[in-house]
């Protein structure tokens, strides 16, 4: 699966989801767009999973008709967030196109 990391999603996470295409909003120079222009440029692109921190994303767009997935991990820190890759893997495994899911930490 291809998968976006959002600004706030720690990059160690990278390692425990082995078997998947990860990039990063800063990576791919999109670190300034905003929520909406990242989600569309994300599906152009092809990325099947975002991956990020933002509590109020599904808020903030209208997400009925995008095929994106979405994780929101409602930590930024890598301590909290590390006991629970196991849970964010098996999300990531299972996860469908448009899905929307909250981890709580």
């Amino acid at each position: 699966m291809k998968v976006l990391f959002d600004q706030g999603t720690p990059v160690p996470l990278r390692r425990y989801l082995p078997g998947h295409t990860i990039d990063t909003a800063y990576e791919k120079g999109w670190s300034e767009l905003t929520n909406g222009d990242l989600l569309t440029t994300a599906e152009q692109e092809g990325y099947e999973l975002l991956i990020t921190t933002d509590r109020n994303l599904r808020y903030q767009q209208n997400l009925a008709d995008r095929h994106i997935a979405i994780v929101v991990l409602l930590s930024t820190s890598w301590p909290r967030i590390r006991p629970h890759t196991d849970r964010i893997q098996a999300l990531v495994e299972a996860i469908h196109p448009g899905e929307y899911h909250e981890v709580s930490i």
